[in-house]
């Protein structure tokens, strides 16, 4: 075949060579050594072990001093191969205390104008943190314990081998902290106007460390961001309160008939066969009853609850009470809500059933829920997960309306809550380490749950575009995902949109919904009720997809580079033809739409009369010839040339398409799949989709060549906003303007800007 063009031969080249084909090197510079314990496939190997605790706990609530009584009997299995000389406990009350590191690591400074609750923290007097009034074993003996903050070391009477179970009782007691005050996970929340409490109780108990492969005991310090490392067990709890208090909590309760009224009884057992809608256990008319007479006798509630890595609890006398079951795959479960009347109707309308879809939704996407219940509980500014119940945050306004805002925020932070039953209270992460393995991965399965609630829900993470702004920015104010949680920056932005956004490109854009689905699923199967750390999550999604994606991880994960992609150049050419006929056309054509100089239009009309023009004897053969004359020689030897070819090679060699070579730049630093689409002339239109590996010897430029018997109109580069580009100006062809809005407004002093919601407004105009 005769060479027509050097780019007709070679489909696309690189050049401009630069050092970062290291990107697309193996991580094993950033992954542990697979070994018996994890192994290479992402799987636990066949020595993995896990230890487990189990608890046997007796708290009483003090409603009139705000304050929790607690005996526990804890049981440690040593699951190990390893002899252990000491245990240690987590005193995560402790963060509560003055002496904490909490206090004294974050920098503190006055600003002009100061929220009183700042200044209540500075100023604060709280006697916070766990009061032990001893540790014994069994038989009673004290044991010797050491606390060193948040931390409890205790020393048994000999060491615990392999096998071996060990049990000690702890007393204790502390007061409950203000959450509007304070701040914190739990707590309680006053209201004023009925003089009323809402408690929502968690690491209300010295809780077990976990000792496993990585870590051996797991004793960093709780200071704040970096949430729980813990161990699986099996509970029971009681819990004494005021008698007219309802209480939700981890696990299934034992003794309704004892603590609910007949009433109350009957409907649950109703809800038990209602799949479809909630059924109100505890109304409201009840609870504003409850609220003005305020029982003084007491009542205990006791809770069981199997293989589970914590236990917590909410309690109030305001609390109204819906429940429905649910069915997720292979399993049932009761999704129940509790909530004060500020709640209503948004809790009412909502809690339940965004807690039935998130279990349903959840389920497709990782392992059928296990649990007997998912209970959300209304806490207003708190968004706080434990294993089978929540605490959400959300109120209406006094006249029961609410803004948009407020209705899809409570939806959001109950999937989100709610979906933390998966990761990590079943898929049991290290979030202590390790903030992203839950919150990413949750917040990704969140928007997954967001978008099947409701067409174009208006998820605020999880698309490439939202997460666009944070990558573009200072990079002095970023850090890699791979980040602990105590050192992250932008902790929203780092642990939960950022890995949430990357597992969305690695679904829709590198890998396709149906080989991501099946390999995430793998994950969630290999290691419910296990710990995964990092590298066998990256392995699984490997080992389970046949795709290597170590490029990803290390980008998207090791680095805080940005993608920016650019069309740089686009040349656009023909075949020049060889048939004489065709070529002759060609370039009648083109002398047609060529565009003329300004020198030759207006000699048209300064010359009168060119010399030859007056002499005519100055003309010649040349003066009139037609160049683009087709002759019989100018066939005979075009057929000449032709005559050992195929049919397929004389088509090529006279091809009428145009052939456009489009030049895409990197600009950013992370490396992603190129797509771009080409619009036609004709109203039609092709995308484009080449994996990330066109970079892998490192350029910073690449080129690609398409052919077509029509224009090209126009180029756009990520034209679904697939990749989290940071520069959108840059990726057409040919260039577009663009334009950013800018609002104008009046400075309001009220911080609801004196205006009224949505539905206030349309009640105004409904009423005569």
């Amino acid at each position: 075949m005769r060479q027509i063009f050097f780019f007709l031969l070679i489909p696309f080249f690189i050049f401009g060579q630069q050092n970062d084909a290291h990107l697309f090197s193996q991580m094993y510079d950033l992954l542990p050594t697979p070994n018996t314990y994890r192994t290479a496939t992402g799987a636990p190997g066949h020595e993995y072990f896990q230890c487990r605790a189990d608890y046997d706990i007796k708290v009483e609530l003090d409603d009139t001093n705000q304050r929790i009584y607690g005996m526990e009997t804890i049981t440690f299995y040593n699951n190990s191969p390893d002899i252990l000389s000491f245990l240690w406990l987590q005193l995560d009350q402790n963060i509560m205390s003055i002496e904490s590191d909490n206090h004294r690591i974050n920098p503190e400074k006055l600003q002009e104008n100061v929220d009183i609750n700042y200044l209540n923290r500075m100023e604060e007097k709280f006697d916070g943190g766990f009061k032990l009034d001893f540790v014994t074993d069994l038989k009673g003996q004290p044991l010797p314990y050491f606390v060193n903050k948040t931390m409890m070391r205790v020393d048994m009477a000999s060491p615990l081998k392999p096998g071996q179970k060990y049990s000690l009782k702890i007393k204790y007691w502390y007061n409950i902290n203000d959450r509007f005050k304070l701040g914190s996970r739990s707590g309680y929340e006053y209201f004023k106007e009925d003089d009323n409490y809402l408690y929502t109780i968690a690491q209300f108990f010295p809780r077990m460390c976990a000792y496993n492969d990585v870590e051996g005991w797991q004793n960093k310090q709780y200071i704040g961001a970096g949430e729980f490392t813990l161990i699986f067990g099996d509970y029971k709890v009681e819990i004494t309160v005021p008698d007219d208090h309802l209480v939700a909590a981890t696990g299934t309760l034992q003794n309704k008939e004892k603590v609910l009224t007949p009433e109350q009884l009957a409907r649950y057992k109703q809800a038990e066969k209602e799949f479809n809608q909630p059924i109100i256990i505890a109304t409201q008319e009840e609870a504003i009853k409850r609220e003005k007479t305020k029982s003084k006798t007491k009542k205990t509630w006791i809770f069981k609850a199997d293989n589970v890595r914590d236990f917590a609890f909410a309690t109030s006398r305001k609390f109204i009470w819906d429940a429905m079951n649910v069915k997720t795959g292979t399993t049932t479960a009761m999704a129940m809500s509790m909530y004060p009347k500020e709640g209503n109707p948004l809790w009412e309308k909502y809690s339940t059933k965004v807690v039935a879809h998130t279990l349903r939704t959840y389920s497709k996407f990782t392992i059928d829920y296990p649990y007997p219940v998912a209970w959300s509980i209304n806490a207003d500014r708190i968004g706080m997960e434990y294993p089978m119940i929540c605490f959400n945050y959300g109120r209406c306004e006094k006249d029961g309306t609410y803004s948009e805002r407020i209705k899809y925020g409570v939806i959001s932070v109950i999937i989100h809550e709610v979906g933390h039953n998966f990761f990590p209270m079943i898929i049991n992460s290290d979030e202590r380490q390790w903030g992203w393995m839950d919150e990413g991965l949750n917040t990704f399965v969140q928007y997954l749950t967001e978008q099947e609630f409701e067409r174009n829900y208006p998820s605020s993470r999880g698309e490439p575009s939202k997460i666009v702004d944070y990558m573009a920015g200072d990079p002095a104010g970023m850090v890699p995902i791979m980040t602990n949680p105590e050192s992250v920056l932008q902790l929203g932005n780092n642990a939960y949109a950022k890995p949430a956004t990357a597992l969305n490109i690695l679904r829709e854009t590198v890998m396709g919904r149906e080989l991501f689905d099946k390999a995430f699923k793998e994950y969630a199967q290999r290691w419910a009720f296990k710990q995964p750390y990092p590298a066998d999550f990256f392995r699984t999604m490997e080992d389970a997809s046949g795709v290597d994606l170590d490029w990803f991880w290390r980008g998207w994960f090791f680095t805080t580079e940005h993608n920016d992609m650019a069309i740089s150049d686009v040349k656009i050419k023909k075949v020049n033809p060889q048939d004489p006929t065709k070529k002759a056309e060609q370039l009648a054509q083109e002398q047609t739409t060529k565009s003329r100089s300004i020198s030759s239009i207006r000699n048209e009309k300064d010359i009168v009369k060119t010399y030859n023009e007056i002499d005519t004897t100055l003309n010649d053969f040349y003066t009139h010839w037609n160049r683009n004359a087709v002759t019989d020689e100018d066939i005979d030897e075009y057929k000449q040339s032709i005559s050992n070819m195929t049919e397929d090679e004389v088509t090529m060699l006279n091809s009428t398409k145009l052939y456009y070579e489009i030049e895409i730049e990197r600009i950013g630093g992370l490396i992603m799949p190129v797509i771009y689409k080409l619009e036609y002339a004709d109203g039609t239109d092709e995308v484009i989709r080449i994996p990330a590996e066109i970079w892998r010897k490192g350029a910073k430029k690449i080129t690609k060549v398409h052919a077509t018997d029509q224009k090209i109109k126009r180029i756009i580069l990520d034209p679904y906003l697939e990749t989290a580009d940071t520069d959108t100006y840059n990726n057409y062809y040919p260039r577009e303007e663009q334009y950013s809005k800018f609002e104008t407004f009046k400075r309001s002093t009220n911080r609801f800007g004196n205006q009224q919601n949505p539905m206030q407004k349309a009640n105004k105009e409904v009423k005569p």
